[in-house]
C-alpha cells in the first residue's frame, strides 16, 4: 500500500434501501476500507452512538460548520441536514486508505462535481413496493414521513445516470458482495467485468418497467 492514495467510494440510495447495513458490512469484510462518519441534525435512533454512526449535532452547530466551509458536501433530507467534512475524507486517503462515504443523493451530486477521484455507487431497492415495506418495517417513521420518503425516492431514482455503478439490494449479503467486487476492481484497476455487471446502463435497462428510472446511460 506504500505510496498508494486511497479511493473515495460514494454510496447513495433512497431511504430504506439498506445502504447503512451494506456499507458497514463492507467495512467489516475489507480491512483496507474505512467508513466516513457524517454529521447530521437528525435525532439519534435507538442503538446508534454519536461518533460511531454519525456525528449528531444541532442545527446551529451544523450551520456554523457550513459557514466555515467545513463540508465537502452537505444536503437536507427529510427535514434533516447531513454533511461530510473535508477532514474526514482527505486524511484517510492520504494514508492510502480507501474510504466509504454514505451520503444522500444531493450530496453525491456535489461530490461528483468536486471530487474527480470519487467512484459513485447507487444502491437500488428491488421494487418500490419492497422499499415501502422496508420503511414501514423499521417502525421509526410516521405514515406521513414514509409518504414523503417515497416521494423523494421517485426523484432520487431518476439520478442513477450520475453514478458509475448501480447495485440492486435484494439481499444485504449479495449487495455487500457486489459492492466489494466493485471496490476490489477499482483498487486493482481491472474494472471491465464490474462495469459490465454493474454499470448504470445495464441496470437501467434491466429495471425499466419496475422502477421509475429513465433510460439514460
Amino acid at each position: 500500500m506504500s505510496g498508494r492514495r486511497g479511493i473515495p467510494f460514494v454510496v447513495s440510495a433512497p431511504s430504506g434501501t439498506g445502504k447503512t447495513t451494506v456499507c458497514r458490512a463492507v467495512v467489516e469484510h475489507d480491512g483496507q476500507v474505512e467508513f466516513s462518519i457524517s454529521h447530521t441534525t437528525r435525532p439519534c435512533r435507538p442503538g446508534e452512538q454519536d461518533g460511531v454512526h454519525y456525528h449528531f449535532v444541532n442545527a446551529e452547530a451544523f450551520a456554523e460548520l457550513v459557514a466555515e466551509g467545513g463540508f465537502v458536501e452537505h444536503a437536507e433530507y427529510a427535514g434533516n441536514q447531513y454533511g461530510t467534512s473535508w477532514k474526514s475524507i482527505d486524511e484517510p486517503l492520504a494514508c492510502g486508505r480507501d474510504l466509504l462515504l454514505e451520503v444522500e443523493v444531493q450530496g453525491a451530486r456535489q461530490l461528483r462535481s468536486r471530487r474527480d477521484d470519487a467512484r459513485l455507487v447507487f444502491l437500488l431497492p428491488p421494487t418500490l413496493q419492497e422499499l415501502e415495506s422496508r420503511l414501514r418495517g423499521r417502525g421509526t417513521d410516521s405514515d406521513e414521513a414514509i409518504a414523503k420518503r417515497l416521494e423523494t425516492a421517485h426523484v432520487e431514482l431518476a439520478s442513477v445516470h450520475l453514478f458509475d455503478y448501480a447495485v440492486v439490494n435484494e439481499s444485504a449479503d449479495q449487495a455487500t458482495r457486489d459492492l466489494l467486487s466493485i471496490i476490489h476492481a477499482e483498487r486493482s484497476g481491472e474494472t471491465g467485468d464490474v462495469r459490465e455487471r454493474f454499470g448504470r446502463a445495464r441496470v437501467v435497462e434491466g429495471l425499466k418497467g419496475i422502477l421509475p428510472i429513465p433510460g439514460r446511460s
